[in-house]
């Protein structure tokens, strides 16, 4: 496989007043804008978009008023409130242990963000930004961090991207407790597996427009939610095959980083979209998060977050000594 390249950045946006934040999300808005759906572009869907968030994520509507008047784009505030965006559907594996969530986001490199964002919106959080203000993974000051997976389920219903959702447990939660009770509240447009970690608990929940939250066995996850897999699904996403891995190597030696950068978990799917494009392991109660690549890593804290970029080669060249 040729090497790949991406650059990620680190930005700091604080509250969202100061232009930071504004400026980074306008720069992207053309491609933005194409995520919202054809409802979200019509008067009635941008409405019901904006009760949806009154209603489900009221503790954020002052953050959504002040980055949609920052924005400043027409469609923006519907866009921002992530209840009319067009689905997305990922690889990823993750697994967590009291103290420490580790992720694998595996997804089409041009598409991916590629941002690490330190804000403080309603308190400090840090995460891997998507969307304007939504997030793959990410940590809050309180010691709380969640990571997503796609469920492996193509259906599609009313409710928020993910990445709002973790926002908001982020935003407003400080406990795994709190956060899988909130969630039971949130309606999430499609199946999705969401990991939660704190300083004594890690657990796994399924969630999605279909069913009501369930707990799984352990904190791990693929790409599925129940068995069995279709074998079209399996071979396509090895999600059965990496759920294992990942079990035995936690049984083994712990949530470690290695193991993620290896295959199966490491994937190198690029073309087909599903190619492993970071590593993310949160230290939660330390306030550390480090971003690892084959030959390559990139810490951030709350107490030492350095805006900036670099540029890692993804890819099996990229995987070798």
């Amino acid at each position: 496989m040729p090497r790949q390249h991406k650059t990620f950045r680190a930005i700091e946006v604080g509250d969202g007043t100061d232009g930071r934040w504004a400026a980074h999300v306008q720069g992207r808005w053309p491609a933005a804008e194409g995520w919202l759906s054809e409802e979200g572009r019509r008067a009635a869907g941008a409405a019901r978009a904006r009760r949806l968030f009154e209603t489900h994520l009221p503790e954020l509507v002052p953050v959504l008023d002040r980055l949609a008047g920052q924005l400043d784009r027409a469609g923006g505030e519907t866009y921002l409130t992530h209840a009319a965006l067009r689905p997305f559907f990922s690889g990823c594996t993750q697994a967590g242990a009291p103290g420490v969530l580790l992720r694998n986001y595996d997804f089409e490199p041009a598409r991916c963000e590629g941002t690490i964002v330190s804000s403080r919106f309603l308190r400090p959080v840090i995460g891997t930004l998507e969307e304007g203000w939504g997030l793959l993974d990410g940590m809050n000051d309180a010691g709380l961090a969640v990571s997503l997976t796609f469920g492996g389920r193509y259906v599609h219903g009313p409710g928020f991207s993910v990445l709002i959702v973790l926002r908001y447990l982020l935003e407003t939660c400080d406990t795994v407790g709190e956060a899988v009770a909130a969630l039971r509240g949130i309606p999430v447009g499609i199946p999705q597996n969401i990991t939660l970690v704190d300083a004594e608990r890690a657990v796994t929940v399924y969630v999605g427009p279909d069913i009501p939250l369930t707990e799984a066995p352990d904190a791990c996850a693929a790409n599925h939610q129940n068995l069995p897999v279709a074998e079209e699904h399996e071979r396509f996403t090895r999600t059965q095959e990496r759920l294992a891995t990942v079990r035995a190597a936690v049984r083994a030696h712990g949530v470690d980083a290695a193991a993620m950068l290896r295959p199966p978990l490491y994937q190198y799917a690029y073309d087909a979209g599903l190619g492993t494009v970071y590593t993310a392991e949160y230290r939660p109660a330390e306030g550390r998060v480090i971003h690892h690549w084959p030959a390559a890593t990139w810490e951030q804290s709350f107490h030492a977050f350095t805006p900036g970029e670099r540029t890692v080669a993804l890819g099996e060249e990229a995987a070798r000594p």
